[in-house]
């Protein structure tokens, strides 16, 4: 994963659904963003290390299938508190970025208020209804249909086509989670 940032949502998210022992957890983030960011030892060891340190998470023994016991990582209850809170309070870049956006929205659903998951998501509707693009020209954004180069334009294409879809499914999500339980 790009940052600890990300990396530390994911796993005190994936804990939050139930303990699991570091392979496990290692195979549940490579499934979620491995084939666009992988996850080494190098990174996530030390990022549950951290979170240790934080008293977010707890290790312990448990016995393992052959007679190696095995280290069980378990969210603490303030590392709970702060799942919560980085779910309710993302940060811009997990807003702006759509793999971090992506890693958030996985948890979303831990948090217990829908009107706290439609402000997320009201978020991350705004950020892709302000204009932009890959490319600008005189301080403008580069349209699709005046980029002369092949593949740029279909980068544009590709980005309007997918961020079209995302806002549509953002906009029926945040109709749901507004409608009176």
């Amino acid at each position: 994963m790009a940052s600890g940032g990300d990396l530390a949502l994911t796993i005190l998210g994936f804990l939050n659904e139930r303990p699991m022992h570091g392979y496990e957890l290692k195979s549940r983030l490579t499934a979620l963003t491995g084939h666009l960011r992988p996850v080494s030892d190098g990174a996530l060891y030390p990022a549950i290390a951290r979170l240790e340190a934080k008293g977010l998470v707890e290790r312990h023994e448990e016995a393992g299938a052959a007679a190696a016991r095995r280290q069980v990582l378990t969210i603490t209850g303030t590392g709970r508190e702060e799942l919560l809170r980085r779910l309710r309070e993302p940060a811009d870049l997990d807003i702006s970025d759509q793999t971090r956006f992506f890693a958030l929205l996985t948890f979303l659903s831990a948090l217990p208020d829908p009107a706290e998951q439609a402000k997320v998501l009201g978020r991350r509707l705004a950020f892709l209804e302000a204009p932009a693009s890959f490319f600008y020209e005189g301080g403008e954004p580069v349209r699709a249909r005046d980029e002369p180069d092949p593949y740029r334009r279909g980068m544009l294409l590709i980005a309007r086509a997918s961020s079209r879809a995302e806002k549509e499914w953002l906009r029926q999500r945040i109709a749901e989670l507004n409608v009176p339980q």
